[in-house]
């Protein structure tokens, strides 16, 4: 880590969303423009460039209400890798969390979940990433949008299953260009662009037989690629998803600083997905 103490972490602003685009797309992961340009203007994110001024590593805290924030985007270019930058931009996201007396989360691979144990993240849920190759042809018509005034009715319901507001969070994911706020009875689910694959979650409902079908009816209406972060204890969701075509891709584990939350008596039935929990 020696070789690295030197050089400076510096805080990015909006200009920066293209070269941390590239970071995240080199990790093969689903974020987009407009992603960054949100953790951009509402978190603050802290990030490494080498002596050419080319940006190699980051990572980003956006607080929520209610004394809450998610850690995000801690990505280090390959060749960078295992110098400690990862640690050095943890660190500073903790510090700054620490500053506003925010509690932090993060969603962690396996190999993840590893690192951030010792640093004091105490495991919450287990997530399990499923991906459709969705058929590129026309599809039936899609169900019923929510209204407005429905996007309310969605992030309380999302406020009593997480435990904390993110309003703005998914005010900003439904009102963009392509989002889509679903419905079947009281089944509810979000879908919105990735870089390379549509996003379902969060998704809630009473049931399984419920979310199945309301995926079902999304798989119907959409052409492409789907990814889905499906709760693991769902596992009748998660059976039936297997069942549908779908494909776990890999496991996540959601993680709390400190002493682990006491968990939800009711869970959604797939999150927003890692980097927006």
């Amino acid at each position: 880590m020696a070789d690295t103490d030197h050089i400076a972490i510096a805080k990015l602003g909006p200009g920066d969303a293209l070269a941390g685009l590239e970071l995240s797309a080199e990790a093969h992961w689903n974020q987009n423009e407009a992603d960054w340009r949100f953790f951009l203007s509402q978190g603050t994110v802290f990030g490494v460039r080498d002596g050419g001024a080319h940006l190699i590593a980051t990572a980003a805290l956006l607080p929520y209400t209610s004394g809450n924030a998610w850690i995000s985007m801690v990505l280090v270019t390959a060749n960078w890798r295992r110098r400690g930058l990862a640690t050095r931009l943890m660190d500073a996201c903790l510090d700054a969390a620490a500053a506003q007396g925010l509690t932090t989360w993060l969603d962690a691979t396996p190999a993840g979940a590893t690192v951030y144990g010792p640093l004091g993240f105490a495991p919450t849920l287990q997530l399990r990433r499923l991906r459709l190759e969705n058929s590129t042809a026309p599809k039936s018509a899609a169900p019923r949008p929510l209204s407005t005034s429905a996007l309310d009715e969605f992030i309380a319901r999302d406020r009593g299953t997480m435990g904390f507001e993110r309003g703005a969070l998914l005010d900003e994911l439904g009102r963009r260009c392509g989002s889509r706020l679903l419905s079947i009875g009281n089944a509810a689910a979000l879908v919105r662009d990735g870089r390379k694959a549509r996003h379902i979650g969060p998704l809630f409902a009473d049931g399984p037989d419920r979310a199945l079908a309301l995926v079902h009816q999304i798989t119907g209406s959409e052409t492409g690629p789907l990814l889905i972060d499906a709760v693991s204890t769902q596992q009748e969701f998660l059976t039936g998803l297997v069942s549908a075509g779908w494909t776990i891709e890999r496991p996540f584990q959601r993680m709390r600083f400190g002493r682990a939350a006491a968990q939800l008596a009711k869970l959604p039935f797939a999150v927003a997905g890692p980097e927006f929990g």
